[in-house]
């Protein structure tokens, strides 16, 4: 990896993830999160300071060591332990079933590939635990979704492999879960190509289902 991806994205990233908008994101996202936590895609840490007092314990999986070093202030302090591990998404080494919990917030955009990702962290939950997501991705408008496809090559480059269109709620359930809760809007004051979002709550389905599961169409909750 260059100067680039090394040193100057982490930086830049580090600071358009502290907006005031994506912090409220992550207060939502994060608000009943409860447990040992597996957060996938832990970047420079800026959702610690919302994670409620049920969390025991935080493993944080990035493959990114710069943004893990940004991250050492936040993780210090904490009132949990933290555990960081230098790996992407698709290569998670636990145990089945070993987290009540797993988190992604603004993350599968940029994971090489988001189905196995996903598929790992419903490895990783125990029966009854939930994933809490928050994702920019692909609109439910056509015109927008049209200028996502055209900007897409551009962001990737300049966005450390960041994809405007990728369906989230789709591959939520391909990868084997099923919607609690969900939702998708626009971020305010934010541009509509690179600010719709899906936050949610889904649950991992039980093994026995998952032989028969044909994900449905998201029929997500909608605000303006």
């Amino acid at each position: 990896m260059g100067l680039y991806e090394n040193w100057v994205l982490p930086r830049f990233m580090n600071l358009m993830m502290d907006q005031k908008v994506v912090a409220e994101e992550r207060k939502k996202c994060l608000a009943t999160v409860e447990g040992t936590v597996l957060e996938v895609g832990f970047g420079s840490g800026h959702n610690l300071p919302w994670y409620p007092g049920a969390v025991r314990k935080l493993v944080a999986v990035d493959p990114s060591k710069q943004s893990a070093k940004l991250a050492r202030k936040r993780i210090a302090e904490a009132p949990f332990p933290v555990e960081y591990v230098a790996v992407s998404g698709e290569y998670i080494d636990a145990p089945d079933a070993s987290f009540d919990s797993v988190v992604s917030t603004f993350t599968l955009c940029t994971i090489p590939d988001p189905l196995a990702a996903l598929q790992q962290m419903r490895r990783v939950l125990k029966p009854g635990g939930r994933f809490y997501f928050v994702e920019h991705g692909r609109s439910a408008e056509p015109e927008v979704l049209r200028w996502q496809n055209r900007l897409n090559g551009f962001n990737r480059t300049i966005f450390g492999g960041c994809h405007l269109n990728r369906d989230v709620s789709r591959l939520v359930q391909e990868a084997g879960f099923e919607f609690d809760d969900v939702q998708q809007y626009y971020l305010e004051g934010q541009p509509k190509f690179g600010g719709f979002v899906t936050r949610g709550v889904a649950r991992a389905l039980a093994p026995r289902d998952l032989a028969t599961h044909s994900p449905p169409e998201a029929r997500p909750k909608r605000r303006s």
